[in-house]
């Protein structure tokens, strides 16, 4: 198991960039005073991580946010991605730039392809070589890619992707593809880490026993145990307890008969879209 500490503890990219393995992510958050306010009092609360992306169109809110908090830009790991319609290589190169234009930045600390779009993403790819080589971003990697993706893009590639970012639950692990990243050296980041909220309905009495052992909310259990495998986490959310409350996992930690226990309700389930059947 990788080293857990705190809320500002990190992961090691390939490229040694550090990355918080906690973050805050901003899928569906108002790009007004709703998303400036959860970024603002998510790094006051002491996280250091903030994923947004072109498609949230909240980059500019996020920006804002980060302007009015207390901490300073080269603290916080910033992440955006780049969507569907502006891959290839001369308009990722165009989208970047209007990415870093929005969140009023000068640099990204990692810039991911959202979906791998058919017969478009090796030329983003190399896109994002060069502004990786450019030094415009610290580290590049992608967002929705099984196995056989990154396979076709490792064919072409002059550099491994540092991140997949994923959609990860209990009941979507998908076990092979977090392997064959750990052995390319690919960072495996979550999203959706609570199912889009299934995990607190629907899902919940699969946690009840967990949550009475560990005194710990169904969200602490799942964050808690996204690090403990190794996986980076961004839940979202908008409400200062919600996030102050997702950051108070690091005072225990699961057994390795309940992270087993956790596995196995995988049954390949997905809250979001297939990315081999996306409509792009």
């Amino acid at each position: 198991m990788k080293k857990i500490t705190d809320l500002q503890g990190t992961f090691k990219l390939s490229n040694n960039v550090a990355m918080p393995y906690l973050g805050l992510g901003t899928y569906q958050a108002d790009n007004d005073q709703e998303v400036i306010d959860a970024v603002k009092n998510a790094l006051n609360a002491g996280y250091r991580h903030i994923d947004t992306a072109s498609a949230y169109k909240n980059e500019e809110g996020v920006g804002k946010g980060i302007v009015e908090s207390n901490v300073a830009r080269e603290e916080v790991f910033l992440v955006s991605k780049l969507w569907n319609a502006d891959q290839g290589y001369e308009s990722t190169l165009k989208a970047f730039e209007e990415t870093l234009e929005r969140l009023g930045v000068d640099y990204l600390d990692l810039y991911l392809i959202h979906w791998p779009v058919a017969g478009k993403y090796k030329d983003t790819w190399r896109a994002m070589e060069k502004l990786y080589q450019d030094k415009k971003i610290k580290a590049i990697g992608v967002s929705n890619f099984l196995q056989h993706h990154l396979e076709d893009l490792l064919e072409t590639a002059e550099i491994v992707p540092m991140v997949n970012q994923m959609e990860f639950h209990p009941f979507l692990v998908q076990q092979t593809l977090i392997d064959f990243c750990n052995a390319k050296g690919i960072q495996y980041e979550s999203w959706s880490p609570f199912m889009q909220g299934e995990v607190f309905d629907s899902k919940s009495e699969e946690f009840k026993q967990l949550t009475e052992k560990y005194q710990k909310s169904t969200a602490q259990l799942i964050l808690r145990y996204n690090l403990q495998k190794g996986i980076v986490a961004i839940p979202k959310s908008v409400h200062a307890n919600r996030i102050k409350s997702n950051a108070d996992i690091f005072d225990f930690e699961l057994s390795e008969a309940d992270v087993a226990y956790l596995d196995g309700l995988d049954k390949g389930e997905r809250s979001g879209p297939d990315p081999d059947n996306f409509d792009f």
